[in-house]
């Protein structure tokens, strides 16, 4: 992890993101690039629609951006760090994507304005559009995290062939970090399989991968969601990992039947390797 990507619209969330990404350079020797989408008006940007008197609105975002990365500049965790200052005028979206594939960067950390849980917290904003695309590695903050150590890295997994190239990356990722990988399979009602059946199924899966240390864990519950989460609680999990696929986002595990009260009460970071 020698660069990584943090956007941050300077609020709470994105500091506690920025807070970790600062431990992970720290731990590993890497760089921050810390990255300020300006998504202004587009009179405001473009000499075709708009005019010159808008030029000062502009330029006093541009200070107003450079002022609070200054201040955080001064904050006792980043001291002695490499953090790159960037602001870009572009949509937060593309300009993240562009950044990272630039930069090279080897993970993104963003945070979370969600409140209760998986299913706000990628919905409906850019963590959400990073997430399902990302071709870099995404880590999601939601809470306050002293101490980024993980003992056990949680990867649930459907155990679909096709999807081998996600396991590497969470081999990789938890082989990184230092923390014990847990393969997860949840066993549903609606797609029941006999424990025989779905071991079976996950021994192909990991059939020429080198996990390193790890156990394979079958779990039965009433929905994939629920069992990733009530499986993360029991093993007191530090990070949960999970696959995406691109528009479809978190829909293949995380979707609406999800309840509130659930998932408000999963306050694990997660990470998302794109299928």
């Amino acid at each position: 992890m020698k660069n990584i990507l943090v956007p941050t619209d300077f609020s709470d969330q994105a500091e506690k993101a920025l807070k970790v990404a600062a431990q992970l350079a720290r731990k590993f020797d890497g760089e921050i690039f810390l990255l300020h989408m300006l998504e202004l008006p587009l009179q405001l940007i473009d000499p075709v629609q708009g005019s010159s008197h808008n030029l000062p609105e502009a330029i006093f975002f541009m200070k107003l951006a450079h002022q609070r990365f200054s201040n955080l500049m001064k904050q006792p965790y980043l001291k002695g760090l490499k953090v790159h200052e960037t602001v870009e005028f572009h949509r937060a979206f593309d300009g993240i994507m562009e950044i990272g594939r630039e930069k090279k960067c080897d993970l993104i950390v963003m945070g979370s304005h969600g409140v209760s849980g998986f299913q706000e917290m990628f919905i409906g904003s850019n963590t959400e559009k990073v997430v399902r695309h990302s071709e870099i590695p995404v880590l999601v903050i939601k809470n306050e995290i002293p101490d980024f150590e993980i003992d056990n890295f949680i990867f649930a997994t459907d155990a679909n062939p096709e999807h081998k190239h996600t396991l590497k990356k969470a081999i990789k990722f938890a082989n990184t970090i230092g923390a014990k990988l847990h393969l997860l399979f949840v066993n549903t009602p609606n797609n029941f399989m006999t424990s025989e059946e779905a071991s079976e199924r996950m021994a192909k899966f990991i059939d020429e991968s080198d996990p390193g240390n790890y156990e394979v864990h079958i779990y039965n519950d009433i929905s994939v969601e629920k069992g990733i989460l009530h499986f993360a609680e029991k093993m007191h999990a530090g990070l949960i990992g999970i696959s995406t696929h691109g528009r479809k986002g978190l829909a293949h595990f995380f979707n609406g039947s999800i309840s509130e009260d659930l998932v408000n009460h999963s306050n694990r970071p997660v990470v998302t390797f794109k299928i």
